[in-house]
């Protein structure tokens, strides 16, 4: 299966549920979903079959209003979401780490950013952009004092590492959102549902637990739905803010490698300066 085909298989689901005609549809959902027609057709006749149990969480679906189907879906993307920027992230996390720990080893081998700029000229990663960017400084800053080229690195590099982890916290913010919002979200709809039943209780006239409880069941999956998204969100949050905290420690270890090489490769250059004879000692040997 594409990549691409898997992300639209919860798209595809979530339309199939909209109703019993869409649910019957299996052409719709092959053409959303690009699954193989044995699949296809066993998915549709499940969302079918499943569409005709109204104590199913299908059929209570299909039977909800339209606010509480509204709840449902948006509750139902979100979860979706929510897993999507944790695999992501994950992911992410783990070759940057990975990256980043290599790099670090080979620069704190090589001792010296000027065979560095060999090894880290292409290298991808936030360890060869830091190492770049203080050869770059060096380079433009020509005779100027050290303190002066140690300064302006320290600043270039205080910035790639801010810039480093911040976008490796992009995303987080939609698990910070739905675990606080998605239950209340959830409870709205559960709010509204029971609403309506109390309301078809009145027009009845009638207080029969079978005639009552499908509607208050409709009503009390929306916040079931709210939970399953809220749940995971806070635990995928906290379980990214702590690696993305390591991954930063991991950022200034490495900035401070590059400091304090760059500042080694100064030094050394200042003392080979001193130790080198005058010029004007040449031209008195010669004499």
């Amino acid at each position: 299966m594409n990549t691409h085909k898997i992300f639209w298989l919860p798209a595809a689901t979530l339309l199939a549920l909209s109703g019993p005609a869409l649910a019957q549809d299996a052409g719709l959902v092959a053409q959303a979903t690009g699954l193989p027609e044995t699949l296809r057709a066993s998915l549709a006749a499940w969302l079918a079959k499943a569409g005709q149990d109204h104590m199913s969480p299908v059929g209570m679906f299909q039977a909800a209003d339209i606010v509480v189907k509204a709840v449902m879906v948006t509750l139902a993307v979100a979860s979706v979401l929510v897993w999507a920027i944790f695999v992501a992230r994950l992911i992410t996390l783990a070759l940057a780490r990975r990256r980043l720990r290599r790099g670090y080893r080979r620069l704190e081998r090589l001792g010296s950013l000027d065979p560095a700029e060999r090894v880290f000229l292409h290298r991808r990663g936030v360890l060869g952009v830091m190492v770049r960017a203080a050869l770059d400084e060096r380079a433009r800053s020509g005779t100027a004092a050290g303190t002066g080229i140690k300064e302006r690195a320290d600043s270039a590099l205080i910035r790639i590492e801010a810039g480093a982890a911040r976008g490796m916290g992009a995303g987080t913010s939609v698990l910070a959102i739905t675990g606080s919002t998605a239950p209340f979200i959830g409870l709205f709809g559960t709010v509204w549902g029971i609403m309506n039943s109390f309301v078809s209780i009145a027009e009845t006239n009638t207080t029969n637990l079978a005639v009552v409880a499908p509607g208050i069941a409709e009503a009390l999956l929306a916040t079931a739905i709210g939970l399953v998204a809220a749940i995971p969100a806070v635990i995928f949050y906290n379980i990214l803010a702590r690696a993305i905290g390591g991954y930063r420690g991991m950022l200034a270890d490495a900035s401070a490698l590059v400091q304090r090489t760059l500042s080694r490769d100064l030094d050394l250059a200042v003392q080979d300066d001193r130790a080198a004879p005058p010029h004007h000692a040449f031209h008195r040997a010669a004499e």
